[in-house]
């Protein structure tokens, strides 16, 4: 059995953190200058919303932020474009947030340009005291899309594992780490947690009847059901992109091969019929193909075939040890983890050339997943001799820790944008 198939079993001992840290380091090529001022009325609110949006922004390795301290800027400032001139500054933010009689907040932004020395626009949310930290996401995503013409991510999430003291749990938190919350907790393994297409449910796989179950959990009430409990294993589930069914790893018939799971009827059709172990399928971007890995040719590459069944064709050349394919949403990159030399290391090819290259220095990468805009990937590793985890640009030149303090975290899977 190899490392892709029995790693996930292998988790150690830690106390877990529901707070995360966030750490960016790397230079980017092209970063552009951003000023976020602290926001009107914020120092009496239960959170700084400019910070937030401010991090979001230099996670993603588009933008480095510029000092604000001792300016105070809201939405209805008119700007000294010299000062921010002379503070090298190419945007700039302010806003306002306001508690209203009901207990919501009133959040008012402004983005300005300070190089034409213009207004650029305008944003406006209301929400409650517990959902400011979401705002602040997504007034980063709507400044991220102002600036770049493409759609942030910042305001989705992200499910991983944890274990503490023989518990494991499964978390869903802000695409950030922080507001992590519970979906589950168990003294059995839980692996493989992969987002349903709407962000609505998470499909993992649970050991807590002894043996690797698939279970379908809905975020929102908590009510889960079992997908697959076949004779044998079933792992490694993964959404096609209608929602309408799974692709699972089942050992029913002897060996693992591939398989269809209708979501309502519960019916298994085989898609793969080989002499060795297929596992961790991954939709291609257009749901048209499969990617997956098998050791049908000796060790473990990963392969591509029609997602209904039919001819595989082998994808990763370069090494003896490819696992963990992730297709990027937009079609253009595969995410996957190589072994060179004893170290597995993320690897991003560019699909339609086939040329792939390490993007990480670390020696211990696992499980990829990409933000729904294609900007970013996580992943797991160790990292200064401790589990996290990682984003990175797909460049690699900018990489954010997101680490609990001493904690065990596992299999990362990024959700889509929240509906």
């Amino acid at each position: 059995m190899f490392r892709f198939v029995i790693a996930c079993l292998l988790m150690l001992t830690g106390p877990v953190m529901a707070q995360f840290r966030v750490e960016v380091t790397g230079v980017g090529m092209t970063q552009m200058p951003i000023a976020v001022a602290p926001f009107k009325g914020e120092n009496a609110s239960p959170q700084k919303l400019a910070a937030i949006v401010q991090a979001d922004l230099e996670r993603s390795g588009q933008f480095k932020g510029i000092d604000t301290a001792g300016v105070a800027v809201d939405e209805l400032s008119r700007p000294d474009w010299s000062a921010w001139r002379q503070r090298s500054a190419d945007a700039l933010v302010g806003g306002s947030m306001t508690r209203l009689a009901d207990g919501r907040y009133d959040i008012r932004a402004r983005l300005w340009d300070v190089v034409k020395g213009q207004d650029k626009a305008e944003f406006r949310d209301t929400v409650p005291a517990a959902d400011l930290r979401q705002s602040a996401h997504r007034l980063a995503d709507w400044v991220y899309q102002q600036l770049t013409g493409t759609p942030g991510a910042f305001a989705t999430r992200i499910a991983y594992v944890t274990k503490a003291g023989g518990r494991y749990t499964l978390w869903v938190a802000d695409s950030d780490g922080e507001g992590a919350q519970a979906a589950l907790a168990s003294p059995e393994p839980i692996i493989s947690p992969s987002w349903s297409p709407n962000g609505h449910q998470l499909a993992y796989v649970s050991f807590e009847s002894r043996k690797p179950v698939i279970y379908v959990h809905e975020i929102a009430t908590g009510r889960r059901r079992v997908l697959a409990n076949f004779r044998g294993s079933n792992s490694a589930p993964a959404w096609a992109p209608d929602g309408r069914s799974l692709i699972a790893t089942l050992s029913r018939d002897g060996g693992s091969q591939l398989f269809r799971i209708d979501m309502t009827s519960g019916e298994a059709r085989r898609l793969t019929t080989s002499v060795g172990i297929d596992t961790e399928p991954a939709f291609s971007a257009d749901g048209t193909a499969l990617y997956f890995v098998s050791d049908r040719g000796g060790s473990p590459q990963i392969y591509r075939m029609p997602a209904q069944g039919g001819p595989a064709e082998r994808v990763t050349f370069n090494g003896s040890y490819n696992i963990s394919p992730s297709p990027s949403p937009d079609g253009r990159w595969l995410a996957y983890v190589s072994r060179i030399g004893g170290q597995f290391k993320l690897h991003l090819m560019d699909i339609a050339s086939g040329q792939s290259s390490p993007i990480t220095d670390t020696a211990a990468d696992e499980k990829p997943s990409f933000a729904p805009n294609s900007r970013l990937i996580v992943y797991a590793t160790v990292a200064q001799g401790r589990e996290a985890l990682m984003t990175s640009t797909v460049d690699g030149r900018i990489k954010a820790r997101l680490a609990g303090q001493g904690g065990d975290i596992r299999e990362p899977d990024w959700g889509p944008v929240r509906p």
